[in-house]
């Protein structure tokens, strides 16, 4: 799950920002990405970032079980 962050900038400034990082082939969103993983590897020590890779990669994914048998009805005993 990701969590949203809402920045606020005027207009004029957003809109020169995002055209001369045009200009370089990048946009805003692809900067501050790059930015918070920079200050996340910075502040969060390296074995807690570590802890976060292995629980989030190692999640199984559940298969939620069927409510209907395949004739669309509900399975037997309900």
């Amino acid at each position: 799950m990701k969590d949203k962050i809402i920045l606020s900038m005027s207009d004029e400034k957003l809109s020169a920002l995002e055209m001369y990082l045009a200009q370089r082939n990048t946009t805003l969103t692809a900067e501050i990405d790059k930015y918070t993983e920079q200050l996340y590897s910075k502040n969060v020590p390296q074995n807690v970032r570590e802890y976060i890779e292995m629980t989030s990669d190692s999640k199984p994914i559940r298969k939620q079980r069927p409510t209907k048998n395949p004739e669309g009805r509900p399975p037997s005993g309900q």
